[in-house]
């Protein structure tokens, strides 16, 4: 099990680093993470949702998503409280007080998964969540040493040198932890390091003095990272790298699934901007592009209060193209209408009005994963649904696209406004061409999941070349047996 000194340490890519390792070994390996919060989650291919790291450590292992790599998801809706997904489906909400005294009953569901994937695998490489040094949680704890302890399982802590104080980190995690779960430590590692690592071997060596724990390696800080869908939001870049056509996504505040804009940032004629709230959206945009959300009455509140309801009239005056996605489709139409308060107080909420359909609320989820063909340029992709609600109306009947004789999306009189429901289209290299070249730009039509595939080799032997690879596979076994 990998666990960090905190957040956002880089403790995906680790995991899924080395699942690809293992697997270059000749390894049958497998990725777990007990309880995850994101809203940038996955379909599975039996209709359950899962966190998009374990999605891609799934990639990283050659195998298929499973609701049991990641059984417990939570779904930020508020400050407070969140949707619950246990073993892929809904289970309700709860706030986060509650959360944290009904967690420990989890616990059977959570190893239940993790017993069914370790029937079908050498090895399981598991993810923790934030920080086994955040002693007030553990209490109930089923997603870092108190799964660890449940489960008889190694564990490896990782600090971040990147954001400084990494000998505090390590050696204070140590000094923070009961005896029982110092014990599970089978030693640490150092990530997201710059520069020359020979600096850093007197830091290093203080921390096996201080904590008696064996080093696994420094690993070096790894340019390519952003070549790999990010899971959360504070992970993601203001600006792609690339030149030339214009897109535009703003930021809001339970953006969900903003791993669909990936593939286009890998385009080196597309420049991505993402843009943070108390920014305007960019004049010379040629396309924006309304994401997913978790929350999309309050969401559509929050970009009404950033100004970019005025800003995307102004784009749409300049001759530009909006597309709105899944929750950004529906707040392009002209109201959403929530009777059974689903996404807040029961009501209607006046939408942008850009596009003439209405969306309805209704408790029932849909997840699935389709094959669909785009309208405009007939070109097929694949993706996947992940929402509650229903929209129609007269723009339905120019649809986006068509999943077998099924019509999806609605696309304005003036073809200005698109919207879907379907994550994941820019995957699909051909239809990424056929969408930029009726735009007027050129593609390379690159195949990003090739790209995903090849920067997944890139990171093992990156991880290979820094890291006692050897050692840390020696150490995953059970307590008893090391």
């Amino acid at each position: 099990m990998i666990q960090g000194t905190g957040s956002n340490v880089g403790k995906s890519m680790l995991v899924a680093g080395l699942c690809r390792a293992a697997l270059r070994r000749g390894l049958s390996v497998a990725p777990f993470k007990p309880q995850n919060m994101s809203n940038n989650a996955a379909v599975t291919d039996d209709g359950g949702e899962i966190g998009r790291a374990q999605a891609l450590q799934a990639l990283a292992c050659g195998r298929a998503p499973s609701v049991h790599m990641n059984p417990v998801l939570l779904k930020p809706e508020s400050d407070r409280g969140s949707q619950v997904v246990v073993q892929g489906k809904v289970k309700g909400w709860l706030e986060a007080r509650n959360f944290r005294e009904d967690r420990g009953a989890l616990m059977d569901v959570v190893l239940d998964s993790y017993h069914t994937l370790a029937r079908t695998a050498d090895l399981i490489l598991i993810e923790g969540a934030g920080s086994p040094a955040e002693v007030n949680l553990r209490r109930g704890d089923i997603a870092n040493m108190g799964f660890a302890c449940a489960a008889n399982v190694p564990v490896i802590l990782a600090g971040d040198i990147d954001r400084g104080g990494v000998i505090a980190q390590i050696v204070g995690t140590q000094a923070v932890m009961t005896a029982q779960d110092n014990d599970r430590i089978a030693g640490f590692l150092i990530n997201k390091f710059r520069g020359d690592v020979s600096l850093f071997e007197d830091g290093y060596t203080a921390i096996e003095a201080h904590t008696g724990w064996p080093g696994f390696g420094v690993l070096p800080w790894f340019d390519a990272a952003h070549l790999l869908p990010a899971e959360d939001a504070v992970d993601l870049s203001d600006v792609s790298t690339g030149e030339g056509y214009h897109v535009v996504c703003p930021m809001l505040s339970r953006i969900a699934n903003f791993d669909d804009l990936d593939p286009l940032k890998a385009e080196p004629s597309v420049r991505v901007t993402m843009v943070p709230p108390g920014k305007p959206l960019p004049g010379d945009a040629d396309l924006v592009v309304l994401p997913g959300t978790k929350s999309t009455r309050a969401d559509l509140a929050f970009l009404r209060a950033q100004g970019w309801d005025v800003d995307i009239q102004a784009h749409l005056r300049r001759g530009g193209h909006v597309l709105g996605i899944c929750g950004g489709y529906q707040m392009l139409g002209t109201c959403i209408e929530d009777p059974e308060g689903l996404e807040g107080p029961a009501g209607v909420t006046p939408g942008l009005g850009l596009l003439n359909v209405t969306t309805r609320m209704q408790p029932a989820k849909t997840l699935t994963r389709v094959t669909a063909t785009h309208v405009p340029t007939g070109q097929p992709f694949e993706g996947y649904e992940i929402h509650i609600g229903t929209t129609d109306g007269p723009d339905t009947t120019r649809p986006f696209a068509r999943i077998q004789d099924m019509p999806d999306g609605a696309i304005s009189p003036t073809g200005q406004v698109m919207g879907t429901y379907l994550h994941g289209l820019f995957m699909s290299g051909g239809f990424r061409q056929a969408f930029l070249q009726a735009a007027g730009q050129a593609s390379g039509a690159a195949d990003y999941t090739r790209t995903v595939e090849s920067t997944l080799d890139d990171l093992a032997e990156h991880m290979e070349a820094h890291l006692d690879i050897d050692g840390l596979l020696n150490a995953a076994r059970p307590i008893a047996a090391r």
